[in-house]
């Protein structure tokens, strides 16, 4: 569940993973978490229609709170506060 309150341009940290495809997205995001520290947001880019599915079940798993998720020319946009 997405957050619609949230400012969108609030965010710590980013991730372009444009043009990559499952898994790399998902294990590159694995990677840039680990440099994080709770409570902190990463806004990710993609352009996999998969990360749909994979992100909010990434945040699920892992506690994270998916604070946007939207859609604008083929790409899509994710903030994730760190559990």
């Amino acid at each position: 569940m997405t957050d619609n309150t949230y400012d969108p341009s609030a965010f710590d940290a980013s991730l372009d993973t444009t043009g990559l495809y499952c898994p790399e997205p998902i294990m590159l995001m694995h990677n840039k978490v680990r440099d994080m520290t709770p409570g902190q947001v990463l806004k990710v880019i993609a352009t996999d229609p998969a990360t749909t599915r994979d992100v909010p079940k990434f945040c699920q798993f892992l506690g994270h709170q998916l604070l946007l998720q939207e859609e604008s020319d083929a790409h899509y946009v994710y903030l994730i506060r760190l559990a």
